[in-house]
């Protein structure tokens, strides 16, 4: 089963999907900047062999739902994550904020 639904963080909005497969579920909050997602997100794979798209994206992990998806810490970010100031330990939520 797939969800699509908005969501509105300070005034903002953003798209969250969650992809409900067996034994895993996949959990992303975008807006036209960047995204956030769970530990499905290969963080590696963006800063090396597709570092020319300038992706923004973070990595939370041990996330089962898209509101822990927004509380949790990252665990990884890219490189142009850190440009706009999301680091390591971002809560999901602020990271979101700063791709405004």
């Amino acid at each position: 089963m797939v969800s699509i639904e908005p969501i509105e963080l300070h005034g903002h909005m953003f798209t969250a999907v969650t992809v409900r497969l067996p034994k895993t579920t996949l959990l992303t909050v975008s807006n036209e900047n960047g995204y956030i997602m769970c530990g499905a997100l290969d963080v590696g794979l963006l800063n090396s062999k597709l570092a020319d798209r300038k992706i923004i994206a973070g990595r939370a992990v041990g996330v089962r739902t898209i509101d822990e998806l927004l509380k949790a810490p990252l665990e990884s970010v890219t490189y142009e994550a850190e440009k706009l100031g999301i680091i390591k330990g971002t809560i999901g939520e602020e990271a979101l904020l700063k791709m405004i």
